[in-house]
C-alpha cells in the first residue's frame, strides 16, 4: 500500500452508471468490460500522480496531492472511455466527484466529513459527468487543463449531507456537456429541513434504515428521549429518496395531541387544498393512489392511538413509504421496528490517542458542538479522557452530548466530569429554537413518563433501585405491587423505550435502563413516599442472591456463578451501599461475607476489604456473634490475598476468639488454618528464609486444624487442612532428597485428588499449582510445564484473576530456569499488570519460598523491551503466550 498523501487533500470517487444492469444482461463480457474500465481509470491516475485508495467493483477511490491533478486525471478518463469501441449497448459511462478537504487517515484509509461528501457528490452525477465542489474548484483557479472549462450549477442538497454545496462541473471539449438534473434532495419534491448543525457518525444506521425501507412500508424508529431518532430520520429519508421519485415529506407531530389531526397534519404538509368537504383520509388517497411517496412521521409517541388512521392510509395507498419516530412502536400489521442505538463510546479504561478518542461518534459530537460554543476548544491528550468518560456517563445519548458540550464556556471538560453525578441537573440550556422537551434532557424524559399510566409510572419509578438492569425474577420480587401487573407493566416500559431488553450472561433476557433515565426515575421514587420499602426488598433478594452464589461458587459450576455476580456486581454494591447508609450490619456483613470470594477471584481486592472492614465498623455487629465471625473471615481472606498478612491474622485472631466463643469446631479449624498461612508467609525473615518460630506456630495450627475438620468428619475440611500443611512444610524449604520434602509431596498429592473426588475445581487447581512447585524444586520442568498449565486453564475457565496471576508468575519462573530470559521478562511484565490491577499481593511470599528474585529481569537493560511487551499484553494475550511455549514468542499481541 502506497503512502497516503495528508495534509489538504483532493478526493476522486467514481463509479460505472447502470452496473448492475450491465453485470445482469452482458454477464458473459462483463469480467472483461470491468477489467479494461480499470485499465484506463489506473493509466489516467498513474499519469497524474494519484494514489489509489480503495477499488470496490466498478468504484475508484483515489486521493491527489493537489485539485489541478485530479481534475485532469477526471478528463483523462473520460476521453480514454470516450474513444474506447465498447460493444453496442455496453458502453461504460463512468460519473466522477471530485472535492478538497483535510485527510484524516485511519487503518490504512481516509475517513471523516470530507471523504463522505466527495462520494455524495458522485452520486448526485450521472455516467460521463464530472462533478466539482466549491472547495476544488477556488484551489483550481486557471491550472485547468487544456480543453476543459467550469459550467457553475449553483447550490445543491447532497443526500444525507447538512449542508448545501456549491456544485460545478467540468466541461470537456468533444464530450456530452449536457446532462439531466443532478440527483440531489431539490430534484426530488420534498420538504425535508435544513439542519443548523452538521450530523455525525450513524452510517451504519442510516445504511440499514434504508435497507429496511426497500423491504417494508412501515418502519418504526424506538428510542428514549435524546437518542436522535429526528435528525437519523431525516438522514435516512434524504438517502432513501431515489426510491421514492414522488417525494419524500417530513411531519412533525410533537404539538399535536388530538388523534383526529394527525391525518389533516399528513395533508397538509403534502400540500393538499382542502375542498370541497372531502376527508382527509378521501384526499390522501387520491394523491397518493399512484405514487410512490415516502411519509416521515416524527414524534408520533403521544398520538399512538391514531395508528389505525396510518394503517388505514397505507392500505388506500400501496406504494407509500412510512417512516416513524416514536418512543413505542405503533403496533400495527406490517411495522417493522428498529431501536435506535446511542453513540458508541471508548472504553475509558483502554483509552488510545486523543486522535483515535476522536473518531467515536460519541466524542466527535462533543467535539465540534464544544466548538460552536467555544471556538478554541480543542480535544488533547490532557482532556481526551474526561471527554471520553462524560460520553460514557451520558450514555451516548446525543442530547446529553450537546448539552453538556454547551457548558464548556463555564466549565473545562475535567469539572464537568466532577459535577455528573447530577446529570439532569446539569444538562439543561439547549438551543432556544428547540422544542421545550429537547431544551433540556429533563424535559425530555418528562415528555415520556407524563405520557405513562399510573402503573407503568409506579413501576418506572421502582425500577430505579436497579443498578446495571436485572433479569425478570428480581424485578417482579422486588418491585411487585398489589396496583399494578409487573409483566404487563414492564412489556409497556419496553415497549416505550424506557427499559431495553438484553441478553443476559446466562441467556435470559435481562432489562436495564439507561443511568440518565434511571436518574429521573429515582427522583419519581424519592417523591413517592417508596423508596425505603422498595430498597429493602432490593437488599433483601440480593443478600440472598449472595449467599446462594456462596455456597455452590467453589463448585463446577463457579464460572457461572462468577459470571452471574459480576452481571449483578452493580446491584450488590447498591444493595450493601443502602445497607451501610442505614447502619443496618447485620445484612451489610451478610453481604460482605458471601461476596468475599467473588471479590477475591475477579480481581476487586482493595474495594472488598475496604467494604467489609466499614461492615464490621458499625455499630452493633457484636449483636450478631456467627455473622461477625463470618465477615471477619471475609475481611481476613481479602487483607491475605493483597499481601498484608499482619492485617488479616488481626482478623483471623478475633475470628477464631469468637468461633471458640461460638462452640463451633468447624469455624474453629477454619480459623486455624488460616493463621497458619498468616504464620508462614508473613513471619520475618532472616537470611532470605522465613522465621523458623512462625513456621512451627503454623504447623502446630494447621495439624490442629486437620484433626478438628478429622474428628468433625468434615472431607472437604480435611483435604484443605492437608493441603495447608503441606504448604507450611514446603515453606520450610527442606531439601529434595529428605524425607520431609517426600512428605511435602504426598500431602500435595493427596489433597490433589481428595479435591478432585468432591469436585471442589478451584482447590483441585490450587493443589496442582502446589505439585507444580515440588517439580520446579525437584528440576521436572516438562512435569512443571504440564502442571502450571492445568492449574492456569482451570483458574482461566472460571475468570478466576487471581488464582492465574500466581499460576502466570510460575511460568515467569520456569522460563527462568531453563534459561531463557526475554520470556521469563515478557511473562513478568504481563504478571506486574496484573498485580497492579487486581491488588493480588501473594506473589512476593511465594517468591521467596522459590527463591525467585524478579529484580534480575526488571533491572536487565536486555530484556527491558521483553517486559515492556509483557506489559501492553491483554491478560488473554498472556495466558495465551504462557501456554503456547516458546514457539510463540514472535506471537506476541499488544494490547
Amino acid at each position: 500500500m502506497p503512502e497516503l498523501p495528508s495534509g489538504t487533500v483532493t478526493f476522486l470517487f467514481s463509479d460505472i452508471e447502470g452496473s448492475t444492469r450491465l453485470a445482469q444482461e452482458r454477464a458473459v463480457a462483463w469480467p472483461q468490460l470491468l477489467a479494461r474500465h480499470q485499465e484506463i481509470v489506473r493509466a489516467a491516475i498513474a499519469r497524474n500522480h494519484g494514489t489509489e485508495v480503495d477499488t470496490q467493483g466498478d468504484s475508484f477511490f483515489v486521493a491527489f496531492d493537489s485539485a489541478s491533478s485530479a481534475v485532469a486525471a477526471a478528463a483523462d478518463v473520460q476521453r480514454a472511455l470516450a474513444r474506447e469501441a465498447w460493444p453496442e449497448e455496453a458502453r461504460i459511462r463512468v460519473r466522477i466527484g471530485i472535492h478538497t478537504g483535510e485527510a484524516m487517515v485511519q487503518d490504512a484509509t481516509y475517513v471523516g466529513v470530507a471523504v463522505h461528501r466527495a462520494a455524495r457528490i458522485t452520486h448526485a452525477g450521472h455516467g460521463g459527468q464530472v462533478l466539482v465542489s466549491a472547495a476544488t474548484r477556488a484551489l483550481l483557479g486557471d491550472t485547468l487543463p487544456d480543453g476543459v472549462s467550469l459550467l457553475a450549477l449553483g447550490r445543491h442538497r447532497l443526500r444525507d449531507l447538512d449542508l448545501p454545496e456549491d456544485l460545478a462541473q467540468l466541461v470537456i471539449e468533444g464530450l456530452q456537456a449536457d446532462f439531466p438534473p443532478l440527483r440531489t434532495l431539490d430534484h426530488t419534491p420534498n420538504n425535508l429541513p435544513s439542519q443548523a448543525t452538521s450530523f455525525l457518525g450513524r452510517h451504519r444506521e442510516i445504511a440499514e434504515i434504508v435497507a429496511r425501507l426497500a423491504s417494508t412500508r412501515l418502519l418504526t424508529l424506538t428510542g428514549p428521549g435524546g437518542t436522535g431518532k429526528t435528525r437519523l430520520s431525516l438522514r435516512a429519508a434524504a438517502a432513501a429518496v431515489d426510491r421514492f421519485p414522488d417525494g419524500v415529506y417530513f411531519v412533525p407531530l410533537g404539538d399535536i395531541t388530538q388523534l383526529e389531526l394527525v391525518l389533516p397534519t399528513i395533508a397538509h404538509e403534502l400540500g393538499l387544498p382542502d375542498r370541497g368537504g372531502a376527508r382527509p383520509l378521501e384526499r390522501l388517497a387520491t394523491h397518493l393512489a399512484d405514487r410512490q411517496v415516502l411519509i416521515v412521521l416524527d414524534n408520533f409517541e403521544q398520538v399512538l392511538g391514531a395508528a389505525r388512521d396510518v394503517a388505514e392510509l397505507m392500505s388506500v395507498a400501496p406504494r407509500l413509504g412510512v417512516l416513524v419516530t416514536s418512543r413505542a412502536p405503533l403496533h400495527v400489521y406490517g411495522e417493522q421496528e428498529y431501536p435506535v442505538p446511542p453513540l458508541d463510546v471508548p472504553d475509558p479504561r483502554a483509552l488510545p490517542s486523543a486522535e483515535a478518542v476522536g473518531r467515536y461518534e460519541s466524542v466527535a459530537l462533543f467535539v465540534e458542538r464544544a466548538r460552536a460554543a467555544l471556538p478554541t476548544f480543542r480535544l488533547t491528550d490532557d482532556n481526551a479522557a474526561a471527554v471520553a468518560e462524560i460520553c460514557v456517563r451520558l450514555d451516548g445519548l446525543p442530547l446529553a452530548i450537546e448539552l453538556a458540550a454547551a457548558r464548556i464556556k463555564l466549565l473545562s471538560p475535567q469539572s464537568m466530569l466532577e459535577r455528573l453525578g447530577h446529570r439532569l441537573s446539569l444538562l439543561a440550556g439547549g438551543a432556544r429554537d428547540l422544542p421545550t422537551r429537547q431544551q433540556t434532557l429533563r424535559g425530555a424524559i418528562e415528555w415520556s413518563f407524563d405520557l405513562l399510566d399510573e402503573g407503568d409510572r409506579r413501576l418506572f419509578a421502582a425500577f430505579a433501585t436497579f443498578v446495571g438492569g436485572a433479569a425478570f425474577d428480581a424485578i417482579e420480587s422486588v418491585c411487585r405491587d398489589d396496583d399494578y401487573d409487573v409483566f404487563e407493566c414492564l412489556a409497556s416500559l419496553v415497549d416505550k423505550s424506557l427499559v431495553r431488553r438484553l441478553d443476559g450472561a446466562s441467556g435470559e433476557p435481562r432489562f436495564t435502563m439507561l443511568e440518565t433515565i434511571r436518574e429521573y426515575a429515582a427522583e419519581r421514587l424519592d417523591e413517592s413516599g417508596r423508596s425505603d420499602e422498595v430498597r429493602a426488598l432490593h437488599a433483601a433478594w440480593y443478600v440472598d442472591l449472595a449467599e446462594r452464589a456462596a455456597e455452590v461458587i467453589m463448585g463446577p459450576d463457579k464460572r457461572a456463578w462468577l459470571d452471574r455476580l459480576d452481571e449483578e456486581h452493580g446491584n450488590l454494591r447498591a444493595a450493601l451501599d443502602w445497607a451501610m447508609g442505614r447502619a443496618d450490619v447485620e445484612t451489610a456483613m451478610r453481604l460482605v461475607s458471601a461476596l468475599w470470594r467473588f471479590w477475591q477471584m475477579r480481581g476487586h481486592l482493595a474495594e472488598g476489604l475496604d467494604r467489609a472492614r466499614a461492615a464490621l465498623a458499625l455499630p452493633g455487629a457484636e449483636q450478631y456473634p456467627e455473622c461477625q465471625a463470618r465477615a471477619l473471615d471475609a475481611a481476613g481472606g481479602l487483607a491475605y490475598w493483597m499481601g498484608d498478612g499482619e492485617m488479616a491474622a488481626s482478623f483471623y485472631e478475633r475470628e477464631l476468639e469468637l468461633q471458640r466463643a461460638l462452640g463451633n469446631r468447624s469455624g474453629e479449624a477454619w480459623a486455624l488454618y488460616s493463621l497458619s498461612f498468616t504464620d508462614m508467609y508473613w513471619g520475618s525473615v532472616v537470611d532470605g528464609k522465613f522465621d523458623p518460630a512462625k513456621l512451627e506456630r503454623a504447623r502446630e495450627r494447621i495439624r490442629e486444624a486437620v484433626r478438628l475438620y478429622r474428628d468433625i468428619g468434615d472431607a472437604v475440611g480435611t483435604a484443605l487442612a492437608l493441603w495447608g500443611e503441606a504448604n507450611v512444610l514446603w515453606s520450610l524449604a527442606p531439601p529434595v532428597d529428605s524425607p520431609e520434602f517426600a512428605e511435602v509431596e504426598r500431602r500435595a498429592v493427596e489433597a490433589r485428588e481428595m479435591f478432585d473426588r468432591i469436585g471442589d475445581s478451584f482447590m483441585v487447581g490450587w493443589a496442582t499449582y502446589t505439585v507444580a512447585l515440588t517439580t520446579l524444586r525437584r528440576g521436572l520442568h516438562d512435569r512443571s510445564e504440564e502442571l502450571l498449565a492445568e492449574a492456569l486453564r482451570i483458574f482461566h475457565d472460571a475468570g478466576d484473576v487471581t488464582g492465574y496471576v500466581l499460576v502466570l508468575d510460575g511460568f515467569a519462573y520456569l522460563a527462568l530456569l531453563r534459561g531463557d530470559r526475554q520470556r521469563a521478562a515478557r511473562l513478568s511484565g504481563a504478571v506486574a499488570v496484573l498485580e497492579q490491577r487486581t491488588g493480588t499481593g501473594l506473589n512476593p511470599p511465594n517468591r521467596t519460598v522459590l527463591g525467585f528474585d524478579v529484580s534480575v529481569l526488571h533491572g536487565d537493560p536486555e530484556v527491558n523491551a521483553a517486559w515492556a511487551e509483557g506489559e501492553r499484553m491483554t491478560t488473554d494475550d498472556a495466558i495465551a503466550y504462557a501456554l503456547g511455549g516458546a514457539a510463540s514468542d514472535a506471537e506476541v499481541t499488544e494490547a
